[in-house]
């Protein structure tokens, strides 16, 4: 059975993505993140823009890979953009500054989704959780579970890969027993749609009561260690770059 492809799953590499420390990776992306949405059209967008190529070739990611992940909310993305295009007050019409304003929208989520996918393509789940923990350390001292957090984050990131991958068998399990997904009207392809996904969930449910079992037995009290050290050169550096081309981004 093939494996299926899931967008951003972590692929072990030795970029230059790859060799950043996860803290400085995780504060890149919100550095990036912010930018993406702060940036000015057309000027701020197109330097984002640029960042993002940068952020693609250090980890080797492919532009279609960005394609693939925006595929599940291309349908919400084409109607935000032909609403946004139409005028239905006084007389009907076509809209070049609401068209402008709604593709500008659409680039802000795709660089974002583009640089979420660069980083979840380099970093680890459990390195991303120590991240976590070690960036939201401080609020311990205002009785946050940081470490239950944490550890949540990097469950649910490891469980999305697993769900793609269950939700492949069932299929693939289905279409052998004969099942037709892909065929008839609307309401049959739910009926057939719902031989997976009844399945699907029962499978999750057994992984998750799987998952609690062996954390209780191996007496887990929400709390980790982070064996994470100071940051580098290289990191530090990063986070000065970064920082100038987002602060750039926003003036332009």
């Amino acid at each position: 059975m093939r494996r299926a492809c899931v967008p951003g799953a972590y692929a072990p590499g030795d970029t230059v993505a790859h060799r950043l420390d996860p803290r400085a990776k995780l504060v890149l992306l919100l550095v990036a993140t912010v930018a993406a949405f702060a940036a000015g059209a057309p000027w701020g967008l197109a330097l984002a823009a640029a960042g993002l190529v940068v952020a693609l070739v250090a980890s080797r990611t492919s532009p279609a890979t960005v394609l693939l992940g925006l595929r599940p909310a291309a349908v919400i993305l084409g109607v935000s953009v032909l609403s946004n295009a139409l005028v239905l007050t006084g007389g009907p019409g076509f809209s070049l500054e609401g068209l402008a304003r709604s593709a500008a929208v659409v680039c802000r989520i795709a660089l974002v989704v583009g640089f979420a996918l660069s980083f979840s393509s380099t970093t680890r789940p459990p390195a991303i959780a120590d991240a976590l923990a070690s960036l939201m350390g401080p609020l311990r001292r205002l009785g946050v579970p940081v470490g239950a957090l944490a550890m949540s984050s990097s469950i649910a990131l490891r469980f999305i890969p697993l769900a793609v991958e269950e939700v492949d068998r069932i299929r693939c399990a289905q279409r052998a027993r004969g099942a037709r997904l892909d065929e008839g009207g609307l309401l049959a392809r739910l009926r057939g749609w719902g031989q997976v996904l009844v399945p699907l969930v029962a499978s999750l449910l057994r992984r998750a009561d799987e998952l609690a079992s062996a954390m209780v037995d191996r007496c887990y009290t929400g709390e980790q260690t982070a064996l994470l050290g100071p940051l580098a050169g290289r990191d530090r550096a990063a986070l000065a770059l970064g920082a100038l081309w987002a602060a750039a981004t926003v003036v332009l």
